[in-house]
């Protein structure tokens, strides 16, 4: 059983900076796709950013492109959400999630789903406020 915790929110002043963190066990993430989403009050969840975890082109959302980098530390389990030029409009709970994508992981990555993830974590709340 596939275990993610997030880790690394936090309260930040616009066009700051912060770097998010999941950590995965339970299960080995070969042919896995893992993901960002996030949540603000009110509004349905959205995919940021995905990505496969054996490799390949990455996937972000529009309003995050050029600001955000997903990247993955294999030996530490972990997939990272580094977060810059941070606006207002980014404040949400974020959460990791993971999904065994199947044949095609870069076109999973690309759609980007919240329905097509089966595993996720608690979300780590952040805040860009000035």
């Amino acid at each position: 059983q596939l275990q993610l915790v997030e880790s690394g929110g936090g309260l930040v002043q616009p066009g700051g900076s912060l770097r998010l963190s999941c950590l995965t066990s339970g299960s080995s993430l070969e042919h896995y796709a893992v993901g960002w989403f996030r949540q603000a009050p009110g509004k349905e969840r959205e995919g940021v950013s995905c990505i496969p975890y054996t490799g390949g082109a990455v996937n972000y959302a529009d309003s995050v492109k050029g600001r955000f980098t997903i990247s993955r530390d294999n030996a530490k389990n972990t997939v990272y959400l580094q977060m810059d030029s941070l606006k207002p409009e980014d404040t949400a709970v974020y959460y990791c999630a993971a999904d065994p994508a199947g044949a095609d992981v870069q076109a999973f990555c690309y759609m980007m789903e919240v329905w097509n993830f089966g595993s996720w974590g608690q979300g780590t709340q952040v805040t860009v406020s000035s």
